[in-house]
């Protein structure tokens, strides 16, 4: 007759039996999880846009600057009206390739220039508090240098793209190198790394999640000033999304105006989508999701 202590043992084992069971269970159809996922992000989205419409609309209907504020019906068909039309998507690429070489040039600069302060103390007593001032800096304070020093042309807008992302990204990464833990580049020295393959296999994949939300913010500057350039750099034969706004305000043409801030919209939701997948994809690798 088997002992009160085996019994238990076996009841124990049959229990964590049960408990692997449940964990290495077969997940559902891979079409379902997929579908639950793609809507988990969209349905937040969606409600957002829903409740700034219906106050939109609210506010319409008050009649509050009727004259000035186009309802929500109206600027959607005149978005659809130029959505048909070449011009508009000609704009878009132009602006989105600005934007791409732009934020290209700043993630290289900030990306150098963090790696460099952020283990040299000297260089970080040099360049650090420069950096978070040119962070703080208006932009837009940057274009009458800009406009002086290249001419009106994309190199003056680029130049001030770079100058708005790329502090913010070195910060990013100069952040994420100051709190890799102190025992783990302890380890890493003595298992033989040492300066770039210290970097290469150590402090960059443990300074990854913090530099990646310098990406992001970056990325919110880089837009910002690059708006700004539009509307400031008026380019002959290249039309781009601050051209089209600049001509619509020239015009008056509210409900064209308020169609293009949307476009600027949909592509800033459209980028700030892109960077949550890529940090839930890093804190899913981490064990943090």
């Amino acid at each position: 007759m088997p002992s009160d202590s085996g019994t238990g043992a076996t009841t124990l084992a049959a229990g964590f039996g049960g408990l692997d069971a449940l964990e290495l269970a077969p997940p559902p159809a891979g079409r379902r999880v997929t579908a639950r996922k793609v809507w988990s992000v969209i349905w937040p989205k969606l409600a957002a846009i829903a409740i700034v419409f219906v106050i939109w609309e609210a506010v319409h209907l008050t009649g509050w600057k009727k004259w000035v504020l186009p309802g929500p019906g109206v600027a959607m068909s005149n978005l659809w009206a130029q959505a048909r039309t070449a011009l508009l998507w000609h704009a878009i690429a132009t602006t989105l390739e600005r934007a791409v070489i732009g934020f290209a040039l700043a993630m290289l600069i900030g990306s150098v220039v963090g790696a460099l302060v952020s283990r040299n103390r000297p260089l970080r007593s040099a360049v650090g508090s420069l950096l978070t001032g040119l962070q703080t800096m208006p932009s837009i304070a940057w274009f009458p240098f800009a406009i002086i020093f290249f001419g009106l042309n994309t190199a003056a807008i680029l130049f001030v793209v770079v100058l708005g992302a790329a502090p913010s990204i070195a910060n990013g990464l100069i952040a994420g190198v100051d709190y890799t833990p102190p025992l783990l580049l302890k380890a890493g020295t003595m298992m033989g790394l040492r300066r770039v393959s210290l970097y290469r296999f150590l402090i960059l994949p443990a300074s990854l999640p913090t530099y990646v939300a310098g990406l992001k913010q970056g990325w919110a500057f880089a837009w910002r000033s690059l708006m700004a350039g539009e509307l400031l750099v008026l380019i002959a034969n290249q039309p781009s999304i601050g051209v089209l706004l600049s001509n619509y305000q020239d015009q008056s043409d509210m409900p064209s105006v308020v169609a293009i801030m949307i476009v600027i919209l949909v592509i800033g939701l459209v980028v700030d989508s892109a960077f949550g997948a890529a940090d839930k994809a890093i804190r899913k690798r981490w064990g943090l999701v």
